[in-house]
């Protein structure tokens, strides 16, 4: 194939206190690894700029001549597959995407989808046709609750082709040849069997294969080890099967929700999620250990089955939860993809909720990292 046809990405991260500084050194960065102006650039600034948001804009266009700048202000900032959290960061993360169109966007608020919503819902709002297979990244101000990079209400910035949004969410539809793959690391390993819901209501889980779920739990804290015993404690959670159709569920095939109550009474549970009878689910545990085996399972599963697909860059979104305070050191999650997919310029940030497919079907999630891999359909 013609490489004048291929995309190009190239990232880069700048820890320079004064924010001018910071994006010029990014975009010579960008500039020199592209050789030429990008088409799209996203940017990624910490919440140490916050007196200067309104000048990402116009700093970052300037130098690089990108058609369209997206991004946002994060808790913490990922660019050249480094994680820098606690600390001043600007990244850019940019690239050059030949026989591919660009529609960007914001919205407000009450014009927004459901949080859950798929693809087909954003491509009727947008008014983009079913035939472009429009592929959607999505950022949003934390009072829309996801994908967000603020710490606190007032923090989050949008930024958008000059243009900085304190509200709503900013958008990008791209459509023509260029492919958005999605690996989604929810943290959690399973533990014990699966099992069908026999009894629900909304989210309240009444019975499973016909006992009270505390029971069940009763049963399989005899038969786990102590570290899962203590695990089990404060780190439990329901992956809930949401392709009906898939008959022998693995590990990632779960959408992974809280256990935010219990009910002694009647052994039932309640769910972060809307249970339905019929459904397979399964208990699981989290701790840094298990992220760690998580992302590597499913690095190492997309790498496998996507073996002569070549993935020219990517974004992460990881939860604030995840990087230092989880694994007690920086750069954790960023080396592991590197380690399974290779040296792919990779940008992104911190966020506070991330939203990325199971089995199928779009979810707002949390405590995970959900990645975007870029690369061309031909």
């Amino acid at each position: 194939m013609d490489r004048r046809c291929l995309m190009k990405w190239a990232s880069a991260i700048s820890e320079e206190s004064n924010l001018e500084a910071a994006l010029a050194g990014c975009a010579a960065s960008i500039r020199e690894q592209l050789g030429e102006a990008p088409q799209l650039a996203v940017a990624f600034v910490s919440p140490h700029y916050q007196p200067d948001y309104g000048r990402v804009g116009p700093l970052l266009s300037e130098p690089l001549g990108a058609e369209h700048a997206f991004g946002c202000s994060g808790g913490g900032i990922i660019g050249a597959g480094v994680e820098v959290e606690q600390r001043p960061a600007v990244s850019v993360t940019a690239a050059t995407l030949p026989g591919v169109e660009i529609e960007a966007f914001h919205l407000e608020g009450d014009k927004l989808p459901d949080l859950d919503a798929g693809p087909d819902k954003w491509t009727e709002l947008l008014g983009v046709m079913d035939s472009q297979d429009p592929q959607f990244v999505l950022l949003a101000d934390p009072s829309v609750a996801f994908a967000s990079g603020a710490q606190r209400p007032g923090d989050n910035a949008l930024f958008l082709d000059g243009q900085m949004h304190g509200s709503g969410a900013i958008g990008l539809a791209l459509h023509g040849n260029i492919t958005v793959d999605t690996v989604v690391a929810q943290g959690c390993r399973p533990i014990g069997e699966a099992m069908r819901i026999t009894s629900s209501h909304r989210n309240v889980l009444a019975e499973l294969d016909g006992k009270a779920p505390m029971a069940v739990l009763q049963d399989l804290f005899r038969t786990l080890s102590e570290r899962d015993r203590q695990l089990m404690g404060h780190s439990l959670f329901l992956g809930v099967v949401m392709d009906e159709f898939l008959d022998t569920p693995v590990q990632g095939d779960f959408l992974i929700r809280n256990v935010v109550g219990m009910d002694q009474k009647t052994g039932s549970l309640a769910i972060g999620e809307m249970l339905k009878e019929g459904q397979v689910v399964q208990f699981h545990l989290r701790d840094a250990d298990t992220s760690a085996e998580d992302l590597t399972f499913v690095l190492e599963r997309y790498a496998a089955d996507n073996r002569e697909n070549e993935v020219p860059g990517a974004l992460l979104f990881s939860c604030l939860g995840r990087g230092q305070y989880l694994y007690g050191r920086p750069n954790h999650d960023t080396e592991i993809f590197q380690e399974k997919l290779g040296q792919v310029p990779l940008g992104g940030f911190f966020c506070n909720g991330e939203i990325g497919p199971v089995g199928g079907t779009t979810f707002l999630h949390g405590y995970t990292s959900s990645f975007g891999l870029f690369r061309s359909r031909s």
